[in-house]
């Protein structure tokens, strides 16, 4: 098990030269050095400067010089739920120094990518990571709207090019989802293993009710719900995915979804943001985990948000999608019970009444059971 160790501008006009200095018919993907280089906060936002220093985790003696690569979205929106995240799977490795974090920001938010890569340097001294910016008109033509305007944000769309992101020494990837903590080691999630050259690894359903996903026009249309019957229809949830990228990219995925997303844009045969699309590519062909790894919907539904219960079994990671995030609910003094679940991983200073829960305290108390 890890030890716990109790122990640390560039001005907008040149970034935006630096920015401008890329042609645009490239991707526009760049990282920025986590090299600890002193820039200066500049942005007149407190949560940027409103986290604590995490606990310095290190190897147990046991470890290996393996590399768990795992890729996340931040922006300012999510940011209590990012640094939480992380957190989390710190918290609970066996290797936590053997983690490597891609971030990738969006090219237009308040927090340029500059302040995030230090933010997360100061909240994290100890952590490897980079930070990567996302071009925002790589799939802001292909995005349609949807039920909820929070599922147009482009950075909802960054796992469909995770292989242009990623260099391509990078074979495996854990995608996760901002809104999750993990209360296992990661590497358990990390080794499963994907067989028949499947691309993904992720829990599946298979008596989903798949009319609920897609419009009348889907159904209606023999090119387009002939899909449903050539395969088996399984749904899963897209915020936690063992990726393997070799495959990804030799099946030409990117091609494939943003083939469903242009049908989308003409015939409006879904109503989900970027869910559906990877559905239909992978929906009955994926390598199927254990539910453990993605207790999701603990936000409730896409509209009210409402407070949903723990799904039977035992949990390894908890997932708040849907409309309800646990950081908004507490400060709002509104929480759901299982938002407790997710406090004691709030790095986030300035909480609604300024009280520190410490992972493993009585915030978890009832729910022992579930972790094992």
């Amino acid at each position: 098990m890890s030890r716990v160790l109790h122990n640390p501008s560039l001005n907008d006009a040149v970034l935006l030269l630096l920015l401008l200095s890329f042609p645009l018919t490239c991707f526009g993907i760049r990282y920025f050095p986590s090299n600890g280089e002193k820039t200066e906060i500049h942005l007149g936002s407190d949560i940027l400067s409103g986290f604590t220093e995490a606990p310095d985790y290190r190897n147990g003696v046991s470890c290996s010089r393996a590399t768990i690569h795992i890729a996340m979205t931040i922006d300012l929106e999510y940011l209590r739920g990012t640094i939480a995240a992380v957190h989390s799977v710190l918290r609970h490795a066996s290797c936590p120094e053997n983690i490597f974090f891609h971030f990738i920001a969006a090219e237009f938010d308040p927090a340029t990518p500059r302040d995030l890569t230090r933010l997360v340097r100061s909240t994290f001294p100890s952590l490897h990571f980079k930070m990567y910016i996302f071009r925002e008109d790589r799939v802001i033509n292909l995005i349609s709207s949807s039920i909820r305007i929070a599922l147009e944000n482009p950075l909802n769309y960054v796992r469909n090019y995770l292989g242009e992101i990623l260099d391509p020494s990078i074979t495996r990837v854990i995608y996760l989802d901002s809104d999750i903590i993990i209360v296992d080691d990661i590497a358990k999630l990390w080794n499963i293993k994907l067989h028949h050259n499947r691309v993904i690894g992720a829990p599946e359903y298979c008596h989903t009710n798949f009319t609920k996903y897609f419009t009348d026009n889907f159904w209606a249309d023999p090119g387009t719900s002939t899909w449903v019957f050539k395969k088996r229809p399984c749904y899963f949830n897209t915020g936690v995915m063992v990726m393997d990228m070799n495959q990804w990219r030799k099946g030409m995925c990117q091609k494939k979804i943003e083939h469903w997303m242009e049908v989308q844009r003409s015939k409006r045969i879904y109503e989900l943001g970027s869910l559906p699309p990877f559905l239909l590519v992978f929906g009955g062909n994926i390598e199927p985990i254990h539910h453990r790894w993605n207790q999701h919907g603990l936000g409730g539904d896409n509209v009210k948000g409402s407070c949903r219960t723990l799904h039977s079994g035992p949990v390894s990671l908890l997932h708040w999608s849907g409309k309800g995030k646990p950081w908004v609910r507490l400060d709002d003094k509104r929480p759901c019970p299982l938002d407790h679940l997710w406090e004691p991983y709030d790095l986030y200073k300035g909480k609604r009444d300024g009280r520190r829960i410490a992972v493993g305290s009585d915030g978890l108390e009832g729910y022992s059971g579930y972790f094992e």
